[in-house]
């Protein structure tokens, strides 16, 4: 996707006002009205024309915008997919597996709690936890 300065479709400054980028916008949609142009590209145009006014008018999405440049809308129409949580449950020391923990529980459960030491077993689609680690020296000749 190419990246579309919203700044440069108005044609105003960065440092614009609200005002300013207002004033271009109805200078524009005058100008590429489907109603009143008979340039081809006119309903394109004024697409391109909404879509900058849309995001520099608004004080949100112009600061992120301003921020993030091309990827202001990256993850903004994210959806997680239905029952994207299904089928993980989470229990913590003492409890049953099928009873389900909140987040703040697994990850207090997951890097431990102050002051004590927890364990967590996971049961996800079958797997089992991982066992103990194993140490060992190894020495290799490099030649």
């Amino acid at each position: 996707m190419e990246f579309k300065d919203y700044y440069q479709t108005l044609g105003v400054a960065r440092d614009a006002t609200a005002e300013d980028i207002k004033k271009a916008f109805r200078k524009l949609a005058r100008k590429y009205h489907p109603d009143v142009s008979k340039e081809p590209d006119a309903e394109t145009r004024m697409k391109e024309v909404n879509e900058s006014y849309a995001v520099l008018s608004d004080p949100e999405k112009r600061a992120a915008y301003d921020q993030l440049g091309q990827n202001h809308q990256s993850g903004q129409d994210f959806r997680p997919p239905p029952n994207w949580d299904a089928g993980f449950e989470f229990s913590g020391a003492g409890s049953s597996p099928t009873e389900t923990a909140d987040y703040s529980e697994f990850f207090a459960e997951l890097f431990g709690r102050m002051g004590g030491a927890h364990h967590a077993d996971f049961h996800a689609g079958g797997f089992q936890a991982r066992g103990a680690d194993h140490h060992a020296k190894i020495l290799l000749n490099l030649e």
